[in-house]
């Protein structure tokens, strides 16, 4: 599961900032837990955590990253915690669960698949590729309107994308 996001290098010790993208950080950052770079098996084990003071997100010192060099080399990247499967809401999904759903509209014509998703600010943002070509559908209520991804089924507003202005021109 990604719980955070590296902004930025800190100092020379190889001290991060993390955009915090888990709603327990102080769980999912605690001192000797074990985090991984996205699509990468190599743990990155946590020696220092704590809020920053004067912002948003995290500071965080990695066993394995202990200089800027090596901080800089994890800016941008997405980290992820290994979650038991009954860790998340009941309500919940994971992202790993949304990507391939199916994206259509309230009538049923296809927009698309979820290929990926990243975060943008408070919402997540689905990258949904099929006929239009590739397009960023952000995860708000005056879009999606039907999130039924572990049926495999994303319905949304095109309108509220501007689709339906493509439609109308063709």
């Amino acid at each position: 599961m990604v719980v955070g996001l590296v902004r930025s290098a800190h100092g020379l010790d190889g001290e991060v900032r993390i955009e915090v993208l888990t709603d327990r950080p102080e769980d999912r950052f605690r001192v000797g837990s074990v985090l991984f770079r996205e699509g990468r098996r190599e743990p990155l084990t946590i020696e220092r955590a704590e809020p920053v003071g004067n912002g948003p997100g995290w500071w965080l010192r990695f066993g394995e990253a202990t200089d800027r060099t090596a901080a800089e080399d994890l800016r941008g990247a997405y980290l992820e915690a290994e979650v038991a499967a009954d860790d998340r809401p009941a309500d919940g999904v994971w992202w790993h669960q949304v990507v391939g759903a199916r994206v259509a509209d309230a009538g049923g014509a296809e927009i698309g698949r979820v290929v990926d998703i990243y975060r943008a600010g408070g919402a997540e943002v689905f990258i949904v590729e099929g006929p239009r070509g590739r397009i960023d559908v952000p995860a708000v209520r005056a879009v999606v309107t039907k999130f039924m991804p572990l049926d495999g089924e994303i319905v949304i507003d095109p309108a509220a994308l501007g689709l339906d202005d493509d439609r109308e021109q063709a």
